[in-house]
């Protein structure tokens, strides 16, 4: 090679790198923010949160990002993906609580850099629960060979398995409830040949048989008493159905359906004749944060699956003394089916008591086949309910439940796809106020568009749940421990 060839290569590198370098700073501004996956533009995040890893969507060859905190900056690059270094991420969360992030991001293609309007991310002072527990699952109704439950450290990208049914062929594990979002105090249901409901307290496991002999079925959706001495329960005939129209697939139901309480010190089930009523479909429960009250979703019966679109179901509370597990004589009515010619779903209450969140679709129980349903939030002190405008879209948002300082919601929805259910997770502060929801983070921007599983119930828990396979195997293949039944009227 000659020395001047040598030289006009040289040359040529020393421009390419100056180009690479510092092209973007010179970029035409475009006067409009980036359209970024998962959207982060303008969200409230605790710093407990992992790198908000994203893609841009104009399909850059070249792409830079600034994200200036209030005493640092980290300048990432990259070809159209964002991926944010874990340490930097942690230190500049840390340094900037109760501040903003300022992100600017800058794309290159043919026609060279353009520079995009900065958007914000506040980072709260408010923690975060560390892990959050979910199940995956198909989004159809077939391929029960392939769930599990599993937990994933919010603060970082790792997800453990908690149980799946690799080792139980044939078995479906759904319901997974914690008490007071304790890792140590967790239950859940197996369905098939190795049947029952798993009950683990503090490392201790037992399987439960709840099909008493006056009840309607095994128990399904649960909540647990704040005294960790009940948990609640519907028992339902659940039913489904196949839609012949295009914006329809599934639709789900209950023909029969009551409320019980399980008293765990006992190993009963408890209920009143005024949550097992012939005239009415009760479902749904859930417990105050005194525990002395019980809030339900409750519907006049109708005749399925001819009427299924004409089962509207009402927010209720019933009174409940957990000294002697007796009920209270009246039901109050606080969101009435007549009034908002629609039905709820869902009744969650902050642990502080402040707010109850509930879903709003339609018609039925069944949300997540529904695609107008929406979250609503009820004011304790006023009664009031309203949309979470903020957090609602065109289509479903249905299950959510609370972190244990109440300032976070976790919920699922279908807004990317209309198929697949995705976390979300939105700030609320002491008034009641809700933030943008942003998408649990991962550590592929691509990752949501390739996973073939939804992300079914998802829950906060204050620490890592450390489950004794092997224990935990030998106690599902054992026989099931009856429970017994009483009303307590």
């Amino acid at each position: 090679m000659t020395n001047s060839l040598k030289y006009i290569l040289l040359f040529s590198a020393l421009l390419l790198a100056a180009s690479c370098g510092t092209g973007w700073k010179d970029a035409e501004e475009t006067g409009s923010k980036p359209v970024i996956f998962p959207d982060y533009c303008d969200v409230v995040i605790p710093s407990g949160i992992a790198p908000l890893n994203f893609r841009i969507e104009d399909n850059p060859g070249r792409s830079v990002a600034i994200i200036e905190g209030p005493s640092e900056t980290l300048k990432i690059k990259g070809k159209g993906e964002i991926l944010i270094p874990a340490a930097g991420w942690e230190k500049l969360l840390e340094n900037s609580r109760g501040g903003n992030l300022k992100v600017t991001i800058y794309s290159s293609n043919k026609s060279g850099w353009k520079k995009y309007e900065p958007f914000f991310i506040h980072v709260s002072t408010d923690p975060v629960d560390p892990w959050i527990v979910y199940r995956l699952i198909a989004p159809g109704y077939e391929t029960w060979s392939e769930m599990g439950i599993y937990q994933r450290e919010l603060s970082s990208f790792k997800q453990g398995t908690i149980i799946d049914n690799r080792l139980l062929p044939g078995a479906c594990m759904n319901c997974h409830s914690f008490q007071a979002n304790s890792p140590d105090k967790m239950m859940f249901h197996l369905r098939g040949n190795v049947g029952g409901t798993m009950l683990v307290r503090d490392g201790e496991a037992v399987k439960l048989n709840t099909k008493a002999g006056e009840t309607i079925s095994n128990c399904v959706y649960p909540y647990w008493h704040p005294s960790e001495d009940y948990i609640a329960y519907s028992v339902n005939n659940i039913q489904q159905v196949f839609h012949s129209v295009s914006d329809k697939r599934i639709e789900v139901f209950d023909s029969k359906s009551d409320i019980v309480v399980y008293d765990i010190k006992n190993n009963r089930l408890i209920s009143t004749s005024r949550l097992m009523t012939e005239e009415s479909f009760e479902t749904f429960p859930c417990f105050s944060p005194d525990g002395r009250k019980l809030y339900f979703c409750s519907a006049r019966k109708g005749k399925q699956p001819e009427e299924y679109d004409r089962i509207k179901y009402s927010l209720c509370s019933i009174g409940f003394d957990p000294a002697t597990g007796r009920f209270g004589e009246k039901i109050d009515t606080l969101v009435s089916a007549e009034r908002t010619g629609r039905s709820v779903s869902f009744p969650r209450i902050s642990p502080d008591g402040s707010t109850l969140v509930f879903t709003l679709s339609d018609y039925g129980n069944f949300s997540i086949w529904h695609r107008e349903a929406d979250l609503y939030s009820l004011d304790m002190k006023t009664g009031n309910y309203q949309p979470i405008d903020v957090i609602n879209t065109s289509e479903t948002e249905s299950y959510h439940s609370w972190s244990s300082n109440s300032r976070w919601m976790i919920f699922s929805s279908r807004r990317v796809d209309g198929l697949y259910t995705r976390p979300f997770i939105a700030h609320m502060d002491e008034d009641g106020t809700f933030s943008k929801p942003f998408m649990v983070p991962q550590k592929d921007p691509g990752f949501y568009d390739s996973c073939l599983r939804s992300f079914n119930i998802p829950e906060f828990v204050t620490g890592k749940v450390v489950p004794d396979g092997r224990a935990m195997l030998k106690i599902i293949g054992s026989p099931a421990k009856d429970v017994n039944f009483a009303l307590s009227d």
